[in-house]
């Protein structure tokens, strides 16, 4: 439950409203545990074995996206109505109405007693809290009225940007983000990060030397031995 509806519960939290609001609908709880129930209890595991294929994976990921939208402007909306044009709050709700699952995900490692900090969100983002958070300043930045574009428009061109990107990730099985040039070119440009390759491979290449120089000694003194020995013998 928690990775179900973290959006809601950070959300309610972050503006002083109780996080079990979302117990109040039912339907949602039910569908979620009948889901549980068959993914993890099923027969046979039929139900994920259904899911497991391809077409279907990739409907359910694309509709995955596009309740992301609707969630991050949920959100922006929400925190709007409670703390009128208050920026941050309004990116931090709405980012966290559409990736609570991944930003919930440390405290629930530790209601399962599981604790992994290296995999923290907020120090180590995903690619789904990363385009979760550009998107929550994109809507913040249109609902101002400081972006000239109609909210659904906004919401057509990031739902098809998301559904595409997930669909493209899926097939080519790849984990890279798509934003990976961009940071990197920004990191260097703010911050003057830089990987040294050339030292690297240098040094790689040295150390490849060197090993297979050793390894040439060490070869070359048993068979010397050998030699010996065998002259030895003829002796």
């Amino acid at each position: 439950m928690l990775c179900c509806f973290g959006g809601s519960v950070l959300s309610s939290l972050m503006l002083g409203e109780p996080p079990v609001a979302f117990l109040a609908k039912t339907t949602n709880i039910l569908l979620a545990s009948s889901v549980w129930y068959l993914v993890f209890y099923c027969p046979q595991d039929k139900f994920y074995q259904c899911f497991a294929f391809l077409p279907l994976r990739l409907l359910v990921a694309g509709m995955k996206e596009v309740t992301r939208t609707w969630k991050i402007v949920a959100g922006v909306a929400h925190a709007d109505s409670h703390f009128e044009d208050a920026w941050l709050v309004m990116v931090a709700v709405g980012w966290a109405r559409g990736a609570g699952s991944g930003l919930i995900s440390n405290f629930e490692q530790l209601v399962r007693g599981v604790w992994k900090p290296e995999t923290n969100e907020l120090l180590k983002m995903s690619y789904p809290v990363k385009v979760t958070l550009i998107g929550a300043v994109l809507f913040t930045l249109q609902h101002s009225q400081y972006l000239p574009i109609a909210r659904h428009n906004l919401m057509f061109v990031y739902t098809i940007f998301l559904v595409v990107s997930k669909v493209t990730m899926m097939l080519t099985r790849s984990t890279a983000s798509p934003f990976a040039p961009i940071e990197a070119a920004l990191s260097h440009m703010f911050f003057g990060l830089q990987k040294p390759p050339s030292k690297v491979k240098g040094e790689s290449a040295s150390s490849s030397n060197g090993s297979s120089v050793c390894d040439q000694s060490s070869s070359e003194q048993p068979r010397d031995g050998v030699k010996k020995r065998q002259a030895k013998k003829t002796e």
